[in-house]
């Protein structure tokens, strides 16, 4: 943010958001990632999130992201230039840090690091359930993160693998962590997070949301999503998350193949809207139907 890219100062526009506005950053220099605290809040940030958890390699090859974990020292760095920057004082806003079990499987130190986080005065953990080595191949594992949660005061929250009302209730038991990140699993069904509050709530499934409510808030996403980009960018940026909405649906592979065609936006929100007018035709409900 602080070279005043486009892609990052249009990120950092919040008119509009829903509050507690809260911004992410990434990097490996202390007062760097200080300044940028300091430039979000003041562009409205309510919470600032630190990525060490980041397995990507363009972000741990400038030893930012979960690279920082081979360097605790750094880290400790990191985490008090940004909370002395922004959190603390008569204008302070929460700092929360981002974090996986460590960079390998011989080298797991999500708690030495969760002990510098708290007493750099770090007010959230989440914790991803691999290694950076591990990027998302194989399962996440919980005992990292109950043994965090064991031993620290700060709230902790628990991320990786969560993608099923059933499998959220599971890693809160495992874990016994204040709250749960979902990432991967709500790409395409952000209606996930209502699943899993009302299974937690009420031990009950709901029932596969209505075609006509899913169609809708995919014509919001898409319109927003077009508005942000603009057309050259937002028309290719949308097929993943079109594709991500309709994986294993009824003739979804079809459908994607001939969305991934439109030249413009209009047209591939026409195509959008005539794919699910069509399901509508043989159920009320989505149908899943084909194999993810």
């Amino acid at each position: 943010m602080l070279w005043n890219s486009e892609k990052t100062l249009r990120r950092a526009n919040h008119i509009g958001e829903f509050k507690p506005i809260a911004v992410q950053i990434a990097g490996a220099d202390p007062n760097m990632m200080a300044q940028a605290a300091r430039l979000n809040v003041d562009r409205g940030a309510q919470i600032i999130d630190i990525n060490m958890g980041c397995p990507a390699k363009k972000v741990c090859n400038v030893a930012a992201g979960s690279a920082l974990l081979k360097d605790q020292p750094l880290v400790q760095q990191i985490v008090e230039s940004v909370v002395q920057a922004v959190g603390i004082g008569p204008d302070a806003v929460p700092v929360t840090l981002k974090i996986r079990t460590g960079w390998d499987r011989d080298h797991k130190n999500a708690l030495e690091i969760a002990k510098i986080a708290q007493e750099a005065g770090i007010s959230m953990l989440t914790i991803h359930g691999r290694t950076r080595a591990d990027l998302y191949h194989g399962d996440a594992e919980y005992e990292t993160i109950a043994a965090v949660k064991s031993r620290i005061g700060i709230p902790v929250v628990a991320n990786g693998d969560i993608d099923s009302p059933e499998k959220a209730k599971q890693v809160l038991r495992i874990t016994g962590a204040d709250a749960l990140m979902i990432g991967r699993a709500a790409q395409g069904r952000p209606w996930i997070f209502r699943e899993i509050n009302h299974y937690l709530t009420s031990g009950e499934i709901l029932p596969a949301p209505h075609i006509h409510e899913i169609q809708a808030i995919l014509n919001e996403h898409l319109l927003d999503h077009y508005a942000f980009y603009g057309e050259y960018t937002g028309l290719r940026t949308a097929r993943k998350h079109i594709a991500w909405y309709c994986k294993g649906l009824r003739n979804s592979h079809a459908f994607r193949h001939l969305m991934n065609s439109a030249e413009d936006c209009k047209t591939q929100l026409q195509l959008v809207n005539d794919y699910f007018d069509e399901m509508k035709l043989h159920s009320d409900h989505l149908l899943f139907l084909e194999a993810a």
